[in-house]
């Protein structure tokens, strides 16, 4: 599978839903980059996405967005192809 990449803190609800949701399609392994421990990552996640909230998603090079737009993803039958998966 590709590599997933995910922003967080360690008290967000979106974060725990999208690590839910990306361990129910197979990912096995998210590489989490917290934001709250590192002041220099948040300005470089708010650099990246131009995005404030957590989590922030990366599959591989491509940036999902939140959980949200991973959710949106998923229901679009696009989240497993970008996986590197077959369809759900």
């Amino acid at each position: 599978m590709t590599a997933v990449t995910m922003y967080t803190t360690a008290s967000c609800p979106f974060c725990v839903r999208a690590k839910a949701l990306l361990q129910q399609r197979g990912v096995a392994r998210i590489d989490e980059v917290r934001i709250d421990l590192d002041p220099e990552q948040r300005q470089h996640m708010m650099t990246v996405t131009g995005r404030r909230t957590v989590p922030q998603i990366f599959i591989g090079d491509t940036h999902v967005g939140g959980c949200d737009d991973l959710v949106a993803l998923d229901q679009r039958g696009g989240l497993m192809p970008l996986l590197g998966g077959a369809s759900a």
